[in-house]
C-alpha cells in the first residue's frame, strides 16, 4: 500500500478534527473483536478516530502500527491517546432486489389549522408504495387499475 503524501495527510487531519472516536480500546488491548470493529468502521467511514486507554506510550504506538499493518490502513495522526486512521472506502455495488414496485417513502403532511389563525400542523409519515396522500392529508390505499372489458375483448 502506498504512503500518504504530506498534503494528503494534512487534509485528512483537518477532516478528522471534527470526528469523535468510533472505537475505544480498553485494558484488554487489541482483541480480535476490536480489530473486526475497527475494520467495519473503516469500511463504512474511511477515516476514523480510535481512543486507547492506558498510560504506556510505547504500547499505544505498537497498537497503532498493528492496526495499520493488519487492516492495510494509513496512519494519519497519533496525539496522546487518540489515533487517526484512514483507509479508502471500497465501492460496493448493491444488488437490486427482485421484487418490483415502490418501497417506503417519507412524506410531509401540512394541515392548516381549523380556525385559520394558528400555525399549520406538520407531520412526517412513512407511506408504502401502494398508498397516496389525499388533499385533506389522509392516507389512502391506491386502488388497483380497472381493466376495460372492451380492450380485453379486442385483444383476443
Amino acid at each position: 500500500m502506498q504512503k500518504l503524501t504530506p498534503v494528503e495527510r494534512s487534509a485528512l487531519r483537518a477532516e478528522a478534527h471534527a470526528l469523535k472516536p468510533v472505537v475505544i480500546i480498553g485494558e484488554a488491548g487489541l482483541t480480535p473483536s476490536v480489530m473486526k470493529e475497527i475494520g467495519a468502521s473503516l469500511d463504512s467511514h474511511g477515516l476514523i478516530k480510535v481512543r486507547v486507554f492506558g498510560d504506556d506510550r510505547e504500547m499505544r504506538t505498537e497498537i497503532y502500527e498493528n492496526i495499520c499493518t493488519e487492516l492495510q490502513a494509513h496512519p494519519v495522526q497519533h496525539i496522546g491517546k487518540l489515533l487517526v486512521i484512514y483507509r479508502p472506502k471500497v465501492e460496493v455495488e448493491k444488488a437490486r432486489s427482485t421484487k418490483s414496485g415502490k418501497g417506503m417513502r417519507e412524506v410531509t403532511i401540512v394541515k392548516a389549522s381549523a380556525s385559520g389563525t394558528k400555525r399549520p400542523s406538520v407531520t412526517k409519515v412513512m407511506i408504502k408504495g401502494n398508498e397516496r396522500v389525499t388533499e385533506g392529508g389522509t392516507i389512502k390505499r391506491a386502488k388497483p387499475r380497472q381493466k376495460s372489458t372492451k380492450k380485453s375483448e379486442l385483444g383476443k
